[in-house]
């Protein structure tokens, strides 16, 4: 009788040993998330990553931790991704084509190779932007004045190496004859910033980073497809004749190593997210041009533009 009256409390013993020597996993994350953004506060991707953050809060107990590392078109904060620990408890936002191009032009150290993608969460068009009070009321104008005085007209890009740099390259190999003075920028809030001050005369830009001073700025082209639904009565360049179409990937993603059940987690929690009707209201609202791509499709798309925008680094000879 003693014997079995204690069974219980052998049983409890060796549970409690088993459990001391095998302790349960915390479940992920069970600290703050780091989000790395490698754009200036304000800007487009800055945005976008707040409209994230409250849907990931949502669904996930501990928050995200904004960390700012602006600079280069980006090469800044995509190298502080890239090398971070690859612990799961640090991401961060990537633009494509940014990240191709730095990796081919820049000798960057990092590449396509070096991150595990989450997702895509917008797919941005390019534009050509000049305030209302501008001279400029076509994409001819601005033509026909650069062409008249070479390097006169200033335009506005977030880079070098970026989405709005590529733009710029495509443009001088469709009109060779014509000579715009290019002026760089750390992020899209300075860019627009620069214009509405008049330090440029047009910007390229994304339809996200207008669509925030649009009372001030007049779209003239979109380089799309297609019209966009958030600019609907503005041409896009192919209507004009001019075969040029530039957009920009917001992506996110994680080290390189990142443990493959912490990446399971991260893009079931982003797909949910990015399906959350809240969400995609709050984008439209902010007019961000939301379009999801899963990891796996995301990568893929990024391997698709490499030979393009290789080839076209190497024309302007700035490949290394």
């Amino acid at each position: 009788m003693k014997f079995k009256a204690i069974l219980p409390c052998l049983f409890l013993a060796l549970s409690l040993i088993s459990m001391a020597a095998h302790p349960v996993a915390a479940a992920y994350p069970d600290k703050p998330v780091s989000m790395i953004i490698a754009f200036t506060a304000g800007g487009s991707s800055d945005v976008q990553a707040r409209i994230m953050q409250k849907y990931w809060d949502k669904y996930v107990k501990e928050p995200w931790v904004f960390v700012y590392k602006p600079g280069a078109g980006g090469i800044i904060g995509f190298t502080e991704i890239a090398k971070a620990n690859p612990d799961g408890y640090t991401i961060g936002g990537l633009n494509v084509p940014h990240l191709v191009l730095q990796s081919l032009a820049q000798r960057a150290s990092f590449n396509a190779d070096s991150f595990e993608y989450i997702a895509q969460v917008v797919n941005d068009p390019q534009c050509i932007a000049v305030l209302k009070s501008s001279k400029f009321k076509s994409f001819k104008d601005i033509i026909d004045a650069a062409k008249a005085s070479p390097n006169a007209v200033r335009v506005g890009l977030v880079g070098p190496l970026s989405g709005h740099h590529l733009m710029f390259l495509e443009f001088n190999k469709l009109f060779p004859d014509v000579k715009l003075s290019r002026v760089f920028y750390k992020g899209a809030a300075d860019q627009n910033a620069a214009l509405l001050g008049g330090e440029v005369d047009l910007i390229f830009g994304n339809i996200n980073d207008v669509m925030r001073s649009i009372d001030e700025f007049n779209v003239l082209n979109v380089a799309a497809e297609k019209r966009n639904d958030f600019l609907p009565d503005v041409p896009t360049l192919r209507e004009q004749n001019v075969n040029l179409v530039s957009d920009i990937r917001r992506i996110f993603a994680a080290p390189k190593g990142t443990p493959a059940d912490k990446m399971a987690f991260l893009r079931e929690t982003f797909k949910k997210i990015c399906n959350d009707p809240g969400y995609l209201a709050d984008m439209k609202k902010a007019g961000q041009p939301a379009e999801y791509l899963d990891g796996a499709a995301t990568a893929a798309y990024i391997r698709s533009v490499e030979e393009k925008d290789k080839a076209l680094l190497s024309e302007a000879g700035l490949l290394k």
